[in-house]
């Protein structure tokens, strides 16, 4: 099993970057992907989480209105569109795989419901 995120990089303040998640080794539209993001010395946050089974998705409050998540299930992979960029935004973004409902920010720690997890990559927004 594989999830493999590219798409990082630096960019300035009200930029845009889109992240790609590239999924192996399961049935794809068996799985939910989210994203989730880790700021310097802070914990995981859930960023988005979409579901290629019934098109479920869902947003952070934090991105909502900026960040936009889809799916190409014929090349098994996942996007996360981030657009208007804030300096706050500044984390490792990781995407995470999750059977067979969406992660759920109602709970304390959803990333602890994660059946697979990609490595990360990072965003850097300068002000």
């Amino acid at each position: 099993v594989q999830l493999v995120e590219s798409g990082g990089g630096l960019v300035q303040a009200g930029g845009s970057l889109r992240l790609s998640c590239a999924v192996s080794g399961f049935t794809f539209d068996e799985y939910t992907i989210g994203w989730f993001r880790q700021a310097p010395g802070k914990g995981l946050e859930l960023v988005s989480c979409i579901s290629s089974i019934d098109g479920t998705t869902y947003y952070g409050d934090s991105v909502k209105g900026r960040f936009t998540t889809a799916a190409d299930n014929a090349k098994n992979t996942v996007f996360l569109q981030m657009n208007n960029l804030k300096p706050e935004d500044t984390a490792v973004y990781y995407c995470a795989a999750r059977h067979p409902s969406c992660f759920s920010a109602t709970f304390d720690s959803p990333e602890e419901s994660a059946n697979y997890w990609g490595q990360g990559t990072q965003v850097t927004v300068s002000s």
